[in-house]
């Protein structure tokens, strides 16, 4: 019986092209199936318990199962070609186009292998805390248009067959069309190249920029846009060259910093500022309010004791950075009063512990206030006008 049936296959393999391109297509279904059965039942298994075994994970990262199927697909149409010169003649159609199509697939295949390659490698470097601090995805994001376009040109010239370098410079008498239609991610290449050359931007970072109505957190740089979440939570795209040739905000400093600025005036009664009296002067000094001002008693103003009460009352704050710059100043009178401007840091960056504190210092401030016998400037309302017509009609 094994006799007859090698003596049936030698009679097929010596018959017609036909047959024997049908033998071929059988055999490359067969080795494609049993090439793609080892890899995942047997090397993808091996190569993770050997790869978990070791202490660093960027091989974890870089033999991953997406790198050693594309790996894996690569392998039988190599054979093939290696064993289609003794299958067909090389003048034989048979093997001009099955040639075309083997080396098609085999550029095809490793330009997806690449993808996956450069994909593992952009994964190995996020690994990385530096990297935090340098946004790469667009420079490999390059590196896989780069990748596809030798792979276009390749299969380019395998179909027409030429050879590659005379179509390339043929693409170069198209490199004014090449460029206005490949414009935005050309300029958003260098843009993001300078981005991250000079740190001025990075994923995470909270930025502004009004033209385009962004202000919120990047949460993603590619090589054409720059994805923003606004603290309403809506994205706005913006193209990387924008924000080089034009001006943003990055929060980042200050989050660095550690502190987060308050800068707020309060506009003082100018008509309730005055000297102290000696009750209040004997008050102030058993409260400590005067602790720090050098003047006599007789001409002890009002304003001085509250800017000096501010100045010991901030400082005993907890929860101001007393590290940052700290001062408690007037500005320019007013026709609404004299402002008194409170510039200083809060420890904590976050909005809302930012808000609650800036809050709270001037509801303090607000609530003091008649103590140091001062009021706050208000533009007199409908009410203040209503009680004043009606306190002079008591009074006739």
């Amino acid at each position: 019986m094994l006799l007859y049936s090698l003596t049936n296959l030698e009679m097929l393999w010596s018959g017609s092209n036909e047959a024997r391109f049908a033998i071929f297509i059988a055999s490359a279904i067969i080795l494609f199936y049993t090439c793609d059965i080892i890899f995942r039942k047997v090397v993808i298994p091996v190569v993770k318990k050997v790869t978990a075994k070791t202490v660093s994970r960027w091989d974890d990262t870089l033999f991953n199962e997406d790198v050693l199927t594309n790996i894996s697909r690569l392998i039988p149409p190599l054979v093939l070609m290696l064993i289609l010169p003794y299958l067909f003649e090389k003048s034989h159609g048979i093997f001009f186009w099955t040639d075309k199509i083997i080396n098609i697939y085999i550029v095809a295949t490793a330009t997806r292998l690449s993808f996956a390659i450069f994909n593992s490698l952009y994964d190995i470097y996020n690994q990385d805390k530096r990297a935090k601090n340098r946004t790469l995805k667009g420079v490999f994001e390059m590196f896989k248009i780069i990748s596809l376009c030798i792979g276009a040109i390749i299969i380019i010239s395998i179909v027409v067959d030429k050879n590659p370098a005379n179509i390339l410079t043929g693409l170069g008498a198209m490199a004014a069309v090449l460029m206005l239609v490949f414009k935005d991610p050309i300029m958003g290449l260098v843009a993001g190249v300078q981005l991250s050359v000079n740190d001025m931007l990075r994923q995470g970072d909270w930025i502004t920029l009004p033209k385009h109505n962004a202000d919120g957190e990047v949460i993603e740089v590619t090589l054409t846009t720059v994805k923003v979440q606004n603290w309403d939570k809506t994205i706005t795209t913006i193209p990387p060259y924008v924000l080089v040739s034009e001006s943003f905000q990055n929060w980042r400093g200050m989050f660095d910093s550690g502190g987060r600025r308050i800068k707020r005036s309060l506009y003082i009664d100018m008509n309730t500022i005055g000297f102290c009296t000696k009750e209040q002067v004997e008050k102030f000094r058993q409260k400590g309010w005067l602790n720090g001002i050098e003047c006599d008693d007789e001409h002890m103003v009002n304003l001085t004791v509250l800017r000096n009460y501010l100045d010991i009352y901030l400082r005993n704050n907890k929860r101001v950075n007393h590290d940052l710059i700290f001062m408690i100043r007037q500005l320019q009178p007013t026709a609404q009063g004299l402002p008194l401007e409170l510039y200083f840091f809060s420890a904590d960056t976050a909005w809302i512990a930012y808000e609650h504190l800036q809050a709270d210092v001037f509801e303090h401030i607000f609530a003091i206030m008649p103590e140091f016998g001062l009021k706050v400037f208000q533009t007199p309302s409908g009410m203040d006008f209503a009680n004043f017509t009606t306190g002079a009609q008591n009074q006739d």
